[in-house]
Formats: structure tokens, C-alpha cells, sequence
């Protein structure tokens, strides 16, 4: 058969009589297959450094057995029984548990107690910057890990029978006391930190200390299951250290990665390490925010740091007893040697978080002042983006304003200047090159937001890093959506730079604010599809690199759902049948650098059927899925722009002197200028707000703040632009400026990302119901 994933042989030491036990089960486990030709099968789960666990199949049924270890043991452990009683009544309350199946005390079984439990399918993360799935999915099973502990922190114990579960007030003062026995128990060596950290510990106490809840002990990513598709958690395993006791005791053992230290070797079960750099991973702030919002209490606990210390604490001793069932010679671990050397590195850290004191995570405890707090590498990047934008963008500016004025009346205007590929090259060769994609540059949106925003300052900065539309929401929509021959085919050219593309959905005939209007057609022929449909305003179709469109169109026979008829194609721009009609002016600018906004006509477009991404009626799932960050990269642009706005116009009303005094001594400029920083803060902030839900919590649970973006950040910086202009006179509707082509570009955010009336409805109707939700929990 094939091997359970993280199985093993059954160990020498941990092996018992599987004949005996497969009669025992037969008689003892209702519906375990008793046929004799059906062999069982057992192995051994490589994890689990307590107590002994093991996956059995028998023809179609699968089982996991979890027993104690043989030998001598600690004292109060291995409690398997405890287990066992804990599962069966949380499992009759509706929490993920593997339903638990038997129980046997009979010790001449196997040689010592054990229970038999489901077997659940599903994912087991060893890794926790879970590097098998995206930014999105890996924030979504954070939250998921969070929001299952506060659902079992507030179950109520009497109703779940479980009063006497643990001895209740007094946890924190009995854990201190309890670890510091089992270590004691189980040294070779004398520690003094951790008699140091023991007495902080203890003489640190928190008043709070009589707050009961039921809590899980050991708490971590690699005891829990996920659903194989969803982020979901399907089962906790593991609640051999299960008790009554303080909530935050459990939460901070599940927040300990983020203060791990670099310094300190993860090993296996102690597999810890700094993440705030990975993206998707929500930071220590967000993961109690979530937790805290569930069980409706203080988003921020003042004795944290006390909890995070016993945490390191009682993980010193735990590995201080697992290195000494090795001395013992009955671990259930492998890598039980490896425990001896993290005892004192423990401690210490312990005694540093205890203390606040900042340390080499690149997260210090105490905050810096940051309301939102970048990655190390994300401010890594943001420094080199100013360092490259002063160094080779600003100073080319010039020169390409005036190859564009010179061009203006040639027929290859909408080729790009030489030094684009000069700029594009230094970008890579610095590291500058397709930020926007977290799967590729490792930032999260926090990250990117700011190096946007310091690219919005000039027009042409974004393309030069690979970071401009149409290009990147296509690319986002290739990279999550696209099939591997896509992905070859016209992903991979356009991450390298060597193409570019175009995205065609709004249409001339009908209100584009509903999609559902669309009338593009996509008709399924044989192994092809036909589009027949008009599209304009596709940006940057006449880029002569332009090699392909993604274009959203309807299936106007199918009876599904009008959000079910929709599919996104890939269209190559030599197909028969593509015309590019003509180029659209945006208040008499054709925006000759970024290839124009095009009207393009597709009559009997016939394309292979292999170009559909994702699958018909799918439309509008990519188009949610391409919208959310892309808008937070239009947004951040956009107060960059307005950051270049407010700088000409303090510059200028420093230079311009009327009725006598300089303009900024005009009170009504000076209040135009304060006026403009408080409405640039006030989008920025916002738009970071989004931006550290999205990494934190998705694009779907961000909606509200997306929405309230779109609104923001363009009102925001065409006001600044606005007040730019007044102070330019005259000047300021003229090329000698980039105010009017500024404000022109930022004006059509205000439709180009869906008409503001659009979106004050959506905030409107969330906020309804986030209104509705926390009176409902009220009740």
C-alpha cells in the first residue's frame, strides 16, 4: 500500500503486539473489518515527541492509535487518557477534533494504555511560512488557526461537562511551578537562566490570574489539520497538556514564532523562525486583533510579554524532557539529541521578552511608533526604489517629456525611447523588478504600497520596474488563474519584460458599471471560441510589445446566473479579426507613453480553447481576484503623484511674490498647503489600512476598505492637484507642468476603477451589515 505521508517503520523501542491488538480491536471497536484476509497495516507517525502515534489501515478503513510510551516517565505525564475524554466532548460539541473511537485502559493489550481515534484526511503544515501556498491562502489559514483557538476559548466548561477538568484560578502561578518540576526532573546540567527566568516568572504574576477558560497547551501550526482544499481547519490534534486555564497562555505559545530569534536553530517540533518578512503571514498585532474581535475582548493585552515568557519557558523545559526520554531511551522523537542544545538559548530569549527588551528578530517587542509596520526586506526595497528614483528616474525625466514632444506628430509615437531598456536593465540588475507579485518578490501588499507610492512620483517609473498597468493585473490574473502552458506561453515574456499587454472589458454600447450589461460575445466552437463584441478604453494596446489581450465577455445562451456568464480569454493581437479602431483622448491627451487607450472591435475572433482561463463563467471570480491589490497599487501611485503635486506647490509659492509678500504668506495658501498634507496623510493611511487587511486577512474580507480607497485616495490627490494648479496660474494647464496631464490621469480613477457612486453604495451596504453583526452579538 502506499505510506501515510510523515510515517515511519513502527521504532524498535515503541513496537508492540500486533496480533493482539488487532483481536482486541476486532471485538472491541465496532465496525473495525474482521476479515482475515485483509491485512493490517501499521507505521508509526514521525512527529510526535510525547506519546507514541500510529496510522493502521485495514482494507478500506483507516484508524490513528496514540499510547503511551514504555518505561519510565515524568511525573503527570502522558496522560493519554485525558486526551481521550477531552476529544470525546469536544467533538459532541461541534469543534474539530478526529472523532474519538475507543478507549483501553487494559495494559496487557499492547503494553500500556491507549486510545483509537478517526483518521482525518487533510494537510499538515511542518513548515510555518507554509511555502506551498500563496501569500493569500497562507494569511486565510493563519486566520483560520486564530479564530479556531478563540472558538475554543469560548466554550463554556460547564455546559461542555468539563468543570473539573483542571483545578481552575491559579494557572499561571501552578504552570511556573509545574515546569520548573519537570525540569528539574529531567536536567543533567545546571541552567541558572533558568532559575533566573523561574523567579521573573514568578514574581511577575499576572491579577488576572483567576480567568478560566479551556485551553488546548500545546497550540501550534503542526497540531492542527487543514482541509486539503480550503483554508479550514478540519482537526487539532495533540491535548496531551490540555487544561483549564488562562486563554492568553494558549495564545501566546501560538504567537511565539514571531519573537523567535534568527540566532536560534529551528529544529522539528521547534521548528519557530522569524516570518515577519514572508508574505502572507499576518503580524503578531494582526493575529490578536482577529483573536480578540472573535471573543470580543481587549485587543491588547497589557501582560502579554509575561505569557510569551512562560511560552519560552515551558518550551525549554519540554525540550529538556524530551532529551531526557532520549538519555532514558524511550523518545518517540528522531531528532531527540538535537533538544539538549536549545534549553538555555530558550530561557534566555524568555528572559528578554519578559524583560521587553528588543532582540534580533527584526521585530522588536516594544513598537517602534509605526502604525503599520513594513517587513525588513520591504524597507530594504523602499530604500533602494528612492536611492534608484534619484539616481536614474528623476534625472531622465527630461529627456522623455521631450522625445514625446518631438514625436508627437510621427507615426511611431507610441514606440518607447532608447532609454527605457537602459533604465529597465539598471532595475533588474538592482533587484527593482516585478514587486507588485508577492509570489516573486516576497513583499506583502504593505511592502508594495510604499515602493507605489515613491514610483507614483514620476509618470514612467512604474514601467521601468515591471510594475505598471494593464501588465500587472494580467499578470496576477496568469499567475493565479493560468494554466502551466499559459504561464509559458505569455506569463513568463511578460514578467521578463520582453512583451506587453492589454486588458479589454468596458464597452462603448452599454454602462460598464454593471459588467452584467456586457454584450462581447464568447461562443464555444469545437475546439476554439469565437469573440465577437467592441471593447475600448484598453490600455496600452498601442504598444508596438503589445502581444495580447485578456478580454471579458458573455455567453449570451447559457441559462446560469447573470455573475455566471462571464469568461476571460487570452486573445493574441495578431488573431484575424482584431482591429484597433482608434486611440482615446483623455482631456485632449492621447497618454502616448503608455501605449494609449484604445477602442478595438473583435468580428468572428476565433481563438484556441486552450486560451480560456480558469473556465467558462469564471469572469467575474478572476475579476474580483485581479481587482483588489491592483487598486492599491493605483491608489498609492496616486498619492505619490499628489506628493509631487504639494512639492510644486510649496516650490512655486516660495518663488512668487503678489501684492507684496511671497504666496505662502497669503493665509489662504499657507491653509491650501496645510490643507493638502492632512488630505494626502489621511489617503495614505487609509489606503495602508487596506493594504495590511489584504495581507492580513484577504481581498475579500478588505472589501470595505478597497471600496473606501477608490473614493479617498483619487478626491484626495485631484484636490491637491487642483490647489497646484491655482498656485501655477496660468502655467499650470500648460506642458511646462505635469499638473493637467497629473489631473487627468487621476480624474479617471474616479470611473476607470468604478464610478464613486458604486462604491459608496458597497461601503454602505457593508457597513450595514458589520452594524447588524455586532448588534446581533450584543443580544
Amino acid at each position: 500500500m502506499a505510506s501515510e505521508p510523515d510515517t515511519t517503520e513502527v521504532r524498535e523501542q515503541h513496537q508492540f503486539c500486533q496480533g493482539a491488538l488487532e483481536e482486541y480491536l476486532c471485538r472491541s471497536l465496532p465496525g473495525f473489518p474482521v476479515e482475515p484476509c485483509e491485512v493490517l497495516t501499521i507505521r508509526q507517525y514521525s512527529s510526535g515527541q510525547s506519546n507514541p502515534t500510529f496510522y493502521l489501515k485495514k482494507g478500506l478503513k483507516t484508524y490513528v492509535l496514540r499510547k503511551k510510551p514504555y518505561g519510565p516517565l515524568l511525573p503527570q505525564a502522558h496522560k493519554i487518557d485525558r486526551e481521550y475524554w477531552i476529544q470525546k466532548a469536544l467533538f459532541a460539541a461541534g469543534f474539530p477534533v478526529p472523532e474519538p473511537l475507543l478507549y483501553c485502559s487494559d495494559v496487557s493489550v499492547i503494553g500500556t494504555e491507549f486510545y483509537m481515534m478517526q483518521h482525518i484526511k487533510g494537510r499538515i503544515f511542518r513548515d510555518i511560512t507554509l511555502p506551498e501556498v500563496g501569500p493569500a491562502e497562507r494569511s486565510a489559514l493563519y486566520i483560520a488557526i486564530v479564530e479556531t483557538l478563540a472558538k475554543l476559548h469560548s466554550f463554556n466548561v460547564n455546559s461542555l461537562g468539563l468543570q473539573d477538568y483542571g483545578r481552575g484560578t491559579g494557572y499561571c502561578k501552578r504552570q511556573v511551578s509545574t515546569w520548573m518540576r519537570q525540569y528539574q526532573a529531567a536536567t543533567h546540567i545546571h541552567i541558572p537562566v533558568m532559575t533566573e527566568l523561574s523567579e521573573w516568572l514568578m514574581s511577575n504574576l499576572p491579577d488576572d490570574d483567576n480567568e478560566i477558560t479551556l485551553i488546548h497547551g500545546d497550540f501550534r501550526i503542526d497540531n492542527i489539520i487543514f482541509d486539503p482544499r480550503e483554508a479550514r481547519v478540519a482537526a487539532v490534534l495533540d491535548w496531551e497538556l490540555s487544561t483549564l486555564g488562562h486563554p492568553l497562555a494558549d495564545l501566546a505559545y501560538t504567537l511565539a514564532f514571531c519573537f523567535w530569534p534568527r540566532t536560534l536553530k529551528p529544529i522539528k517540533m521547534l521548528n519557530l523562525q522569524n516570518v515577519n518578512s514572508i508574505a502572507g503571514i499576518p503580524s503578531s498585532e494582526e493575529l490578536i486583533t482577529i483573536y480578540s474581535r472573535f471573543r470580543d475582548t481587549c485587543t491588547s493585552p497589557y501582560n502579554l510579554n509575561f505569557f510569551l515568557a512562560l511560552s519560552y519557558f515551558k518550551l525549554a523545559s519540554i525540550s529538556q524532557g524530551i532529551y531526557a526520554r532520549y538519555l532514558l531511551g524511550n523518545s518517540s522523537a528522531e531528532n531527540s539529541l538535537e533538544f539538549s542544545s536549545v534549553v538555555r538559548p530558550l530561557a534566555e530569549v524568555g528572559l528578554l521578552v519578559a524583560k521587553k527588551i528588543t532582540f534580533n528578530t527584526g521585530s522588536p517587542l516594544c513598537n517602534s511608533g509605526e502604525l503599520f509596520q513594513q517587513s525588513i526586506e520591504g524597507k530594504k526595497i523602499l530604500q533602494k526604489m528612492k536611492d534608484f528614483m534619484k539616481k536614474h528616474i528623476f534625472p531622465a525625466e527630461k529627456e522623455i517629456v521631450e522625445y514625446y514632444a518631438r514625436k508627437k506628430n510621427s507615426p511611431d509615437i507610441w514606440r518607447k525611447p532608447g532609454v527605457m531598456e537602459i533604465l529597465k536593465e539598471k532595475a533588474k540588475a538592482e533587484g527593482l523588478w516585478n514587486l507588485f507579485l508577492p509570489a516573486v518578490s516576497g513583499l506583502n501588499q504593505l511592502d508594495y504600497a510604499l515602493i507605489a507610492e515613491e514610483t507614483g512620483k514620476c509618470f514612467f517609473a512604474p514601467e521601468v520596474i515591471n510594475c505598471h498597468a494593464p501588465d500587472t493585473g494580467n499578470m496576477e490574473v496568469l499567475y493565479l488563474y493560468g494554466t502551466e502552458e499559459q504561464k509559458k506561453q505569455w506569463l513568463e515574456p511578460l514578467l521578463e519584460g520582453k512583451i506587453s499587454s492589454c486588458f479589454c472589458m468596458t464597452e462603448p454600447d452599454v454602462a460598464s458599471s454593471d459588467a452584467t450589461n456586457m454584450k462581447c460575445n464568447i461562443q464555444r466552437d469545437g475546439d476554439s471560441y469565437i469573440i465577437n463584441g467592441k471593447k475600448w478604453w484598453s490600455s496600452g494596446a498601442g504598444n508596438p510589445s503589445c502581444k495580447f489581450a485578456i478580454v471579458m465577455g458573455r455567453d449570451k445562451t447559457t441559462s446560469a446566473s447573470r455573475y455566471k456568464q462571464h469568461s476571460m480569454i487570452i486573445v493574441p493581437m495578431d488573431t484575424p479579426g482584431v482591429k484597433l479602431i482608434r486611440p482615446l483622448s483623455v482631456f485632449g491627451y492621447f497618454d502616448y507613453f503608455h501605449g494609449g487607450h484604445f477602442e478595438i472591435h473583435f468580428n468572428d475572433v476565433r481563438v484556441p480553447a486552450t486560451h480560456l482561463i480558469l473556465g467558462e463563467g469564471r469572469g467575474f471570480e478572476i475579476a474580483q481576484g485581479r481587482l483588489g491589490p491592483g487598486r492599491i497599487h493605483h491608489c498609492m501611485r496616486s498619492i505619490g503623484a499628489g506628493e509631487t503635486a504639494l512639492r510644486i506647490l510649496c516650490e512655486r509659492s516660495a518663488q512668487r511674490v503678489t501684492f507684496g509678500k511671497k504666496l505662502y504668506h497669503h493665509e489662504v495658501v499657507a491653509h491650501w498647503i496645510a490643507e493638502c498634507r492632512i488630505a494626502i496623510e489621511q489617503a495614505r493611511l487609509l489606503t495602508l489600512k487596506a493594504a495590511n487587511k489584504i495581507d492580513a486577512m484577504g481581498n475579500k474580507a478588505a472589501r470595505k476598505e478597497i471600496a473606501m480607497i477608490k473614493v479617498v485616495a483619487p478626491r484626495a490627490v485631484l484636490k491637491v492637484i487642483d490647489c497646484t494648479i491655482q498656485i501655477c496660474g496660468a502655467a499650470g494647464f500648460s506642458e511646462d507642468f505635469p499638473l493637467a496631464q497629473m489631473f487627468a490621469y487621476i480624474r479617471t480613477l474616479r470611473v476607470a476603477d468604478g464610478p464613486d457612486e458604486v462604491h459608496l453604495s458597497a461601503i454602505a451596504k457593508l457597513e450595514l451589515l458589520d452594524q447588524a453583526r455586532q448588534m446581533n452579538a450584543h443580544l
